[in-house]
């Protein structure tokens, strides 16, 4: 099916540098936007990002919540013609807990039965991952404990499909654009690393015909006000993320195109706990305290962000009121002064004054913090070392350990607490400071097996204090997502969870 004749390019400033289009090798939001429009799991995003039936037209959950049965569309096609099938997510699954793949993100599907054995090595037998096929059809995926949760899981891109007549034809070469072959409602016809990934309508969607845009070209640029310049050009239709020292002008001379919401994120600081003198929780304990959390949202970015003295931010689904650190309501001059009384008692005063890198990546916004931060460890008597690289790089280097303090952020993957508590786990990927804590851990392991909702956010929480009350991070602001969007843009809905598949959208000017 052609698109309609009015339909075009849309233009999206994307961020960082798309390191794939493999669903199991990539991490961040800037990736998501485009495997997201590419690849579609049982379950999608609806405008609004609550989960709706995908390649499943429909599903049974067992009495005991540990069965789900998903019946797969009829007309669910790869870009190829090929039917998808349920072995297709099969073996999309197996693939991703194969510890040999090596996805980062495997254990966000560690509800699924065996998951965690296999993906850490103690199971070798991929075949008794709780994911089969009963037919063509028909997924079974049986779980280890009853999850809340798990719909909006399978939105998320661990959850999607990989072709296996594409993947055992060219091995790890699939993923190459001339090669692959994908089930979403669009396909990339171009990816240039460094530059941009390019779209185009996969005609073999089953939704293809209520496309209203031909494709999206996905622009790699990680200087905002370079972006915000070409968006006032005409060269972007929607940014991603604008310099927060702009909104006031954007908010008078584009009235209603930069866009403010609530966003189910956090802001923070991962510190180096295996690492002299962070490991000792006073010294971190301090570096949190003296930072005037209460200045930055207002002042320093100007958006609003609002302070986080919790690790899960709130509005969280059957949470309630996240844990806080106990001395989040201390006037900030008692806050600073007992910092200092911190690092005296860890040896730390003007003639040993504490040094420190502070690493972000490349984003005016992340430097506008760390200089401020900086600023505010100064009367602390730290020294602190300003160092930044590009997004990708930051990264990489991060997972390897290589930090004393970095910026990092998280973005809810679903609606559950636990999304954020699991990224404090002994061993996960994402735990860059590696902070390990076997009562935080065996807290984690029971809320696993807890039925009961009020019950199982009791045992989360007291999980989240410890954490709190360890310095096991930094939160340091929730999160408000920032975009700019064209007034001729329409389907662009303000959400949670800041997913807005082009899908949805139009071009009407």
């Amino acid at each position: 099916m052609a698109a309609p004749a009015d339909a075009r390019v849309l233009n999206m400033h994307n961020g960082g540098d798309v390191t794939s289009l493999d669903p199991h090798k990539v991490s961040g939001d800037w990736e998501n936007r485009v495997v997201g429009d590419i690849f579609e799991g049982l379950v999608t995003e609806d405008v609004n990002a609550e989960p709706i039936p995908g390649m499943a037209e429909s599903w049974e959950i067992s009495d005991d919540g540990l069965v789900y049965t998903f019946t797969l569309r009829e007309d669910a096609v790869w870009s190829d013609g090929e039917p998808v099938t349920a072995d297709d997510f099969v073996f999309a699954f197996q693939r991703l807990m194969d510890p040999e793949t090596a996805a980062d993100y495997a254990y966000l599907q560690y509800t699924i039965k065996n998951a965690e054995a296999i993906n850490t090595g103690e199971n070798e037998a991929l075949e008794s991952l709780g994911v089969r096929a009963l037919d063509d059809r028909t997924l079974e995926i049986t779980l280890e404990n009853p999850t809340p949760y798990l719909l909006s899981a399978l939105t998320h891109y661990t959850a999607y499909p990989i072709p296996r007549h594409a993947v055992e034809a060219n091995g790890d070469e699939w993923v190459r654009v001339e090669n692959i072959v994908v089930n979403g409602p669009y396909k990339p016809t171009e990816w240039v690393p460094g530059s941009h990934v390019l779209t185009e309508i996969n005609e073999n969607y089953y939704d293809a015909g209520n496309l209203a845009i031909e494709g999206v070209k996905f622009f790699t640029l990680e200087d905002e006000s370079a972006a915000l310049k070409r968006y006032r050009a005409g060269e972007f239709d929607i940014l991603t993320e604008f310099p927060t020292d702009q909104y006031q002008w954007m908010q008078e001379n584009l009235p209603g195109e930069a866009r403010v919401a609530p966003f189910a994120g956090l802001y923070y600081y991962a510190v180096n706990t295996q690492q002299e003198p962070f490991t000792d929780p006073n010294v971190r304990k301090a570096l949190s305290m003296s930072i005037n959390r209460e200045v930055i949202g207002p002042q320093i970015l100007g958006t609003g962000e609002l302070p986080a003295y919790s690790w899960v931010p709130p509005g969280m689904a059957n949470y309630g009121d996240p844990a806080r650190v106990d001395w989040a309501d201390m006037d900030y001059g008692a806050k600073v002064e007992e910092a200092k009384r911190l690092l005296e008692e860890a040896g730390f005063n003007e003639d040993n004054p504490l040094s420190l890198q502070l690493r972000y990546n490349t984003n005016e916004n992340h430097k506008r913090i760390a200089v401020a931060v900086a600023a505010m460890w100064k009367p602390l008597g730290i020294e602190v070392e300003l160092y930044n690289t590009e997004t990708k790089v930051h990264y990489d280097e991060l997972t390897k350990g290589i930090l004393d303090v970095a910026r990092a952020g998280w973005l809810a993957d679903y609606n559950d607490a636990f999304n954020f508590l699991q990224l404090l786990e002994t061993g996960v990927p994402f735990n860059y400071g590696r902070w390990s804590n076997e009562d935080y851990d065996a807290l984690l392991d029971e809320q696993a097996t807890i039925t009961d909702l009020e019950e199982r956010a009791a045992v989360m929480k007291q999980a989240e204090q410890i954490a709190l009350d360890q310095s096991a991070s930094i939160p340091i602001y929730y999160y408000i997502s920032r975009n700019v969007v064209k007034p001729y843009i329409e389907g662009f809905e303000d959400n949670v969870f800041d997913i807005h598949r082009t899908r949805w959208m139009s071009i009407n000017e």
